[in-house]
């Protein structure tokens, strides 16, 4: 009973952290908000922005209550279900966004990021209960860190898929000379480009070591390592070698700005394809 109180506050609390946040895309403060050599200087905040943060607070602390009385109570792995998989990914995205926020106060990112969330938390209710049909205890540990770290990976691919977005945003601005009030709330071009790159470069480390986690799972319990012919591992390897090339394109290349926005949403939409296929294999 107390999870579901939790699960429904979790919903509530985002549901509401979105409106708020979406609506301080259209007001007229965002001019208060200046560029000072990258980071974003809060020089006023508007009372809506300061209810949005604290209301994404609420729920991510609901959010994590009810992660804690589902292990506790269960005493199983979470994430057995990928609709529990989806729900984790959005925890860990609010966790990433708040912990920007607290280092830089960029608080029009919220407005991209909380829609995702609160996508991902509705789109998961639509996935049947044990679409993984996975039954492991705590004993099953290699099982727990590969379904954590992969799903890690993936919330750094998120951010990156946001920063692009956010970059193409930007430049648009910049080049059609419209300095809107969005423009003077969006970053700049250099930060955004910097989130960028350091979400792929600690997302697809923390990715390669799930998905070699779940091939030594496989191989132990199942007796099967990587298998490429299987669609589903096809598409979750494709996936990975996209971004090992969006990667090596940063480091060897100097892939950076449009390119690199490019990139990191293309492939998080790859993303978005596994977890379709997951579903409905």
């Amino acid at each position: 009973m107390e999870q579901a109180f939790f699960s429904k506050g979790t919903f509530l609390f985002y549901w509401i952290g979105t409106i708020l946040f979406l609506f301080n895309l259209w007001d007229h403060s965002g001019k208060s908000l200046h560029i000072l050599g990258g980071p974003l200087t809060k020089t006023s905040l508007p009372h809506r922005q300061k209810w949005a943060l604290w209301l994404t607070l609420i729920g991510f602390l609901c959010h994590t209550a009810t992660w804690v009385i589902r292990v506790v109570s269960s005493g199983e792995i979470p994430f057995v279900h990928l609709r529990e998989a989806i729900s984790f990914f959005a925890w860990a995205v609010v966790l990433i966004f708040l912990l920007i926020e607290v280092r830089y106060h960029v608080y029009v990112l919220g407005s991209f990021i909380l829609p995702l969330v609160l996508l991902a938390l509705i789109s998961s209710t639509f996935f049947p209960h044990e679409t993984l049909e996975i039954n492991a205890g705590w004993s099953d540990l290699w099982l727990g860190v590969h379904t954590t770290l992969s799903i890690l990976g993936v919330s750094g691919f998120a951010i990156a898929f946001i920063s692009g977005i956010m970059y193409l945003l930007q430049e648009r601005f910049l080049k059609s000379k419209q300095l809107t009030d969005l423009y003077y709330k969006l970053p700049s071009l250099d930060l955004l480009d910097q989130w960028n790159r350091y979400a792929i470069l600690t997302g697809f480390p923390v990715l390669t070591l799930g998905i070699l986690s779940g091939a030594l799972w496989a191989q132990y319990h199942l007796g099967l390592g990587l298998i490429f012919n299987h669609p589903k591992q096809a598409i979750a390897i494709g996936t990975w070698f996209f971004y090992l090339l969006a990667l090596q394109g940063r480091v060897t290349r100097g892939w950076r700005g449009r390119k690199a926005a490019h990139m990191a949403i293309i492939g998080f939409v790859g993303v978005l394809f596994v977890f379709v296929a997951l579903a409905y294999r």
